[in-house]
């Protein structure tokens, strides 16, 4: 048998409007009296009418989030802190790895509330929608919120905390496609770092990957380690690109951090699972999960918010892969 509102007044001998506002955690019911009725309902089993609630708020309560891609380490942790944050604030979500135009189909199928992308393309048939949309990255020359991570500001960071450790051949790997301003803008950053501090650029040392996955990092390290012309430091620019990393030089029975320091992009813990404890540096995953949901919270209450850019800071994580120069 369903379970309804009426039936739970009843037991807790309170009005059906008192459950109501009880269930709907509003202000105006005690807190032992919610406490009460929210135990009961959950005791009688209750489910509520998702139907019948949107059409009295307007809402879905839940948001679609599209990501190309959920193969990398970081992805799958950062989709994991934002279904965390979301649930805080009693929505849900929805993932797509569609495209752009396929996924917002979907969601307004759903009547999703908002949506959160984190593809780099077609960012202009967003413009269009009658959606809030919050993207996340780079967010120079976007017209929609972003929460920018600051990407040139990381690898500054990253070059500072090596020379100030005396490192002055330092090597850079990842991945620079002309198209993903994320990738472009941690390349430019460490480019604009060794500037300046007038630091040299060896093209042995500025390391095209091909790709963000492990086997792209651990291959580009192969080819700079037959280069002939050795690094002190390395600054990889993803977790998968650093495994890769550390799993060749290992192989080459070079010590980590004795021989050669690494610090990588990415500040998540994972970097615990590595063969060696990585410095890291970014802003923490849980903070980008963070603003990226507050932030499109707040424009699904207030439709009229103005698009604007939150920059964030990123910081690093030491632990145990750097060491002084020799």
């Amino acid at each position: 048998m369903t379970v309804t509102i009426k039936n739970i007044s009843q037991v807790a001998g309170v009005s059906y409007s008192t459950v109501s506002k009880a269930l709907n955690d509003s202000p105006l019911v005690k807190p032992e009296t919610k406490a009460k009725i929210v135990k009961i309902a959950k005791e009688m089993g209750y489910q509520p009418n998702l139907a019948a609630q949107q059409l009295v708020s307007k809402q879905s309560k839940v948001i679609g989030l599209i990501w190309p891609t959920l193969e990398r380490v970081l992805p799958s942790v950062l989709v994991t802190k934002l279904n965390e944050e979301i649930s805080k604030h009693s929505y849900s979500m929805i993932l797509s790895i569609s495209p752009i135009k396929t996924s917002i189909e979907m969601f307004k199928r759903f009547q999703v509330d908002g949506v959160i992308v984190f593809d780099e393309k077609d960012h202009s048939m967003l413009e269009s929608i009658d959606l809030p949309v919050v993207t996340y990255g780079v967010g120079k020359n976007k017209s929609l919120p972003v929460i920018d991570v600051n990407y040139q500001e990381a690898m500054q960071t990253a070059v500072e905390y090596l020379y100030q450790l005396g490192h002055k051949k330092i090597a850079y790997m990842g991945e620079f496609p002309p198209i993903d301003d994320r990738q472009l803008e941690k390349y430019y950053g460490f480019q604009n770092a060794m500037q300046k501090f007038q630091l040299p650029i060896h093209n042995s040392h500025l390391i095209n990957t091909g790709g963000l996955d492990w086997y792209d990092g651990f291959t580009a390290t192969k080819r700079l380690l037959s280069s002939g012309e050795m690094p002190t430091a390395i600054i990889g620019s993803s977790y998968d690109i650093s495994a890769g990393i550390v799993r060749a030089l290992r192989e080459a029975n070079i010590i980590i951090p004795k021989d050669i320091s690494v610090i990588s992009y990415d500040n998540i813990s994972q970097m615990t699972n590595m063969e060696i404890l990585i410095t890291c540096v970014g802003v923490p995953v849980e903070q980008i999960a963070h603003h990226i949901v507050e932030t499109l919270l707040s424009i699904i209450k207030n439709k009229q918010t103005i698009p604007h850019i939150k920059p964030l800071t990123p910081t690093i994580t030491e632990r145990t892969s750097c060491a002084p120069a020799k």
